[in-house]
């Protein structure tokens, strides 16, 4: 591709330049690719050659393959923190958390360590300290949490398969989503 978004170069053209640069711009493509094909099938030169940089550059700042997915994941977990403190779009939100769904299913079956890797969980967080409130006790509150992220992250893995083996597949993609929302509003109630 030849536009600058897609090749990682900044909008005038020019290619990222010193530490904090090059790093958003390996995260910001690498997340990107992880979720098109995961990050097994994507190689440190392919995140490279997405992000405009030299690939040396990407082990220098970022080490190894495992450190690397570790830091997308972060990069994904403050990316949807800013964006819910910020008010953002209900729109842009879906499209985000998608992406970090994928993310995560995909490093997950790929063999990562997703829960050593990944060092911040803030959505996660906020989820077990508001469960935590209207449950019974702490405990409660995290399983609650836990059931929840698994009840969204299965939804988005196995949807096809779900919706073939219940025969929903004529459910619209919204109701889909509202039946879901609502499965998680009742999880997270004591």
């Amino acid at each position: 591709m030849t536009n600058g978004r897609a090749t990682g170069n900044r909008d005038d053209g020019s290619t990222p330049v010193g530490r904090d640069e090059v790093i958003a711009a390996v995260v910001t493509h690498a997340a990107d690719l992880f979720a098109e094909r995961g990050p097994a099938a994507t190689s440190i030169r392919d995140i490279a050659v997405r992000s405009g940089v030299n690939h040396g550059l990407v082990f220098r700042y970022l080490g190894t393959k495992d450190q690397l997915v570790g830091a997308v994941l972060d990069h994904l977990a403050d990316e949807m923190a800013l964006l819910l403190q910020t008010g953002a779009s209900p729109d842009v939100i879906e499209a985000k958390t998608e992406r970090h769904w994928k993310v995560m299913a995909r490093a997950i079956l790929d063999g990562f360590p997703v829960g050593q890797l990944q060092q911040r969980f803030p959505g996660a967080a906020k989820l077990v300290k508001h469960a935590e409130h209207s449950h019974r006790n702490e405990l409660a509150g995290r399983l609650a949490a836990a059931n929840t992220m698994a009840l969204e992250l299965g939804w988005r893995l196995f949807e096809p398969f779900l919706r073939s083996a219940t025969g929903t597949e004529n459910v619209s993609a919204a109701d889909l989503r509202h039946a879901i929302n609502s499965g998680t509003a009742r999880m997270m109630e004591p």
